[in-house]
């Protein structure tokens, strides 16, 4: 999906390399470009030499990183962020530095935490925070089993336990141990590779690709990676739990390049449109995509339907993000400047518009109005996503119940707002078949259901107010009741 007044975001992608002889400057820096569309708010890297940690962290894009000349350090972490309330702020931005029992360590997240108010609260007894960022509360928390004794591996393990939520970490110590971990129900995705004696971690396997790293694999859920001196451990910190990989990131989020889960992004999205091509029928004359998650899907609906796809939207790349203008009225005009419909494609025909997905509408309902106003004669949308129905905790920007138009409305309700001639939407059994892992997928915002306890008590107090927002901002919930 492309209009951002109506696009689900990501809250960030990260890096970490140790390498064998190189500068890790370089490799950071292509990571992080790769994984740019996960958050364009701001970046920051890490980077240890002898002289210590150098930390650099701006607004804006990576391509503004500066050179750090003169470190030639061979460790380090990178951070791409996208804010998900309110103005972005440097406060906030990662990674995330902590001190303890003469220890520095720096950590960069992907993620979410559900109980970041309770922790945050138990943590200020001995600790302050510079900002309000989960990611910062994760340091501390390991900085905390630290300062009681433990080494890195124990602090990493007793932290996770008393973390309720999805999260992807990267960490880096002063002394030059490297740590990656993954939450135990492999929510938020992270990637490792391998090139000689090197090592690198990212979040999607196509920042390791742009590296020239090979034997890419996941991070299995709840696993712990340390890199120490050269020597790779592996150890299993939780079993047990049910694996639920955020669907979304197959959808949406992901590069269709990456591969996640041992599963290709692409080929995900080809067979989302396969399966929506074999539940539903149509006489349309040609299927458009929306830029540019998309056009797998409407490749897959070819494959099935034989009808032409054909780019009858166009998409101007050197415009800013709008999601976070002041006005409805003022994001919906950005949208329109975003793409743009050419009516020598659209004009006179029956269209098929599939996108990925649909949170408030806003995006389609201009899409559809603009189409016809291009001359198309009749406007079906199909999404390869089912009904969202329920707010994310695990750390993309769907918040609250308010927001979501399929949580209030029934199908013909939202077709109507949108204007279209139909509206179709993904089932859940053809969500699960597309993309291949089964019953292993975190699907919340579809059904209510949630892999954590904290995630599910949150939505049943959510479902019953008012609230505007991000749920871990309002104290009255379920969350600091717990």
């Amino acid at each position: 999906m492309c209009g951002d007044s109506d696009t689900p975001k990501e809250h960030c992608g990260v890096v970490a390399v140790a390498t064998a002889k190189e500068d890790a400057m370089p490799y950071i820096h292509n990571g992080l470009v790769a994984e740019q569309h996960r958050g364009q708010d701001s970046f920051g890297i890490a980077l240890l030499d002898k002289k210590g940690f150098h930390v650099e962290i701006k607004m804006g894009l990576v391509s503004e990183l500066p050179t750090l000349k003169g470190i030639d350090g061979r460790f380090g972490i990178g951070h791409v962020r996208y804010t998900t309330a309110g103005v972005p702020n440097i406060k906030d931005s990662q990674p995330n530095k902590a001190r303890c029992r003469g220890l520095e360590i720096v950590t960069a997240f992907n993620g979410n935490v559900a109980n970041v108010m309770r922790l945050k609260e138990k943590l200020r007894r001995e600790y302050s925070f510079a900002g309000n960022g989960d990611g910062e509360v994760i340091a501390t928390l390991i900085a905390s089993y630290l300062d009681k004794g433990m080494d890195l591996e124990s602090a990493i393990v007793t932290a996770q336990r008393d973390i309720d939520g999805a999260y992807s970490v990267v960490l880096l110590t002063s002394r030059g141990k490297l740590a990656a971990f993954r939450d135990p129900h492999g929510l938020r995705p992270l990637s490792f590779g391998r090139k000689g004696s090197s090592i690198m971690f990212a979040s999607e396997s196509v920042a390791l690709d742009a590296n020239g790293f090979t034997s890419i694999e996941s991070v299995r859920p709840g696993e712990l990676i340390t890199v120490s001196n050269g020597n790779v451990t592996r150890r299993q910190m939780a079993a047990g739990k049910p694996t639920a990989h955020c669907m979304f990131e197959f959808v949406y989020f992901s590069r269709p390049d990456s591969v996640l889960e041992g599963q290709s992004v692409y080929n995900a999205r080809f067979r989302l449109g396969i399966e929506l091509a074999k539940t539903y029928s149509t006489d349309a004359d040609i299927i458009v995509p929306v830029p540019d998650t998309a056009r797998p899907a409407a490749e897959g609906m070819h494959e099935v339907t034989g009808i032409p796809v054909r780019e009858g939207l166009m998409k101007n790349r050197y415009i800013g993000r709008t999601f976070i203008l002041p006005s409805q009225g003022e994001r919906e005009r950005a949208v329109k400047i975003k793409l743009n419909p050419i009516p020598a494609v659209v004009s006179g025909k029956k269209i098929v518009l599939v996108d990925d997905s649909l949170v408030r509408g806003t995006t389609l309902r201009n899409l559809v109005s603009e189409l016809r106003r291009a001359g198309a004669r009749k406007v079906e949308v199909w999404l390869t996503c089912p009904p969202i129905i329920s707010p994310c905790f695990y750390g993309i920007d769907m918040s609250n119940h308010n927001e979501l138009a399929a949580a209030k409305m029934s199908v013909d309700e939202i077709e109507a707002q949108i204007g279209a001639d139909a509206l179709r939407y993904q089932t859940i059994d053809g969500l699960k078949k597309a993309l291949g892992l089964g019953n292993d997928l975190c699907t919340g915002c579809l059904t209510a259901k949630y892999p954590t306890k904290l995630a599910n008590m949150l939505a049943k107090e959510l479902s019953k107010s008012d609230i505007k927002g991000r749920y871990f901002e309002q104290k009255s919930l379920a969350e600091s009741k717990a």
